[in-house]
């Protein structure tokens, strides 16, 4: 998987809103697996600002939790268990 832009790497904080190559940078996957993620709506649409568009990295987190799993992740079951979701 290619890098991302150097910016995600060289910030003590990750940004609200991320272009379409740190966003699937961030999820861990390449941006055309991100693109078709998108296209089925696994992953949110981003927003548009002026010309650009942004992804949300609070819906990105949110997206990536409803992924299905292979195996129950410790962190995921936590978070859905605070939520109540069973």
């Amino acid at each position: 998987m290619p890098r991302a832009s150097a910016r995600i790497e060289t910030i003590a904080w990750v940004p609200r809103g991320l272009c379409r190559e740190e966003a699937a940078y961030y999820i861990g996957v390449g941006t055309t697996k991100f693109d078709q993620l998108v296209a089925d709506r696994r992953m949110p649409r981003g927003k548009k600002i002026d010309g650009r568009t942004v992804w949300d990295r609070v819906q990105l987190d949110m997206a990536f939790t409803d992924l299905d799993t292979a195996d129950e992740n410790a962190i995921d079951a936590a978070l859905q268990k605070a939520a109540g979701v069973r």
